[in-house]
This record gives C-alpha cells, sequence and structure tokens, in this order.
C-alpha cells in the first residue's frame, strides 16, 4: 500500500491535533471531545483511504483515446 506524502502528513496531523484536543479536553471543557473525535476520524479516514490516489476513467470517452 503506497501512501502519498501528502496524504500521510495531513492524516497524521489531523490526528496528533486529535490527540491534543482529547488532553486539553480533560484539563478545559469535556465539550472539546467532539472536536477532538472529529480530527481523529478525519485523520484515520485520510490515512485509510485507498481510492483516493487511483485515477478514474472518463466515461464520455471512447476506450481508443485512452490509448494515445
Amino acid at each position: 500500500m503506497k501512501i502519498s506524502l501528502s496524504r500521510l502528513i495531513a492524516g497524521w496531523a489531523f490526528m496528533l491535533i486529535g490527540i491534543l484536543f482529547l488532553i486539553l479536553s480533560i484539563f478545559i471543557s469535556w465539550g472539546m471531545i467532539i472536536y477532538c473525535a472529529s480530527f481523529l476520524v478525519i485523520g484515520i479516514v485520510l490515512l485509510l483511504n485507498k481510492d483516493e490516489d487511483k485515477i478514474e476513467k472518463r466515461k464520455d470517452l471512447k476506450e481508443k483515446e485512452y490509448k494515445k
């Protein structure tokens, strides 16, 4: 599984922000857990999404135009 560098950086950045919000929510406000969960989920989705880098064929072109 090859992950592009931008997805890797963005995924880990969102996960680190989520962990930071989790730690801050313990000391400041429990309402920040909503933000923590959303950042963690976005980070995990960015890291595990394999279909993002896949190039799809256009449906309006014929098959022989791809081979040019």
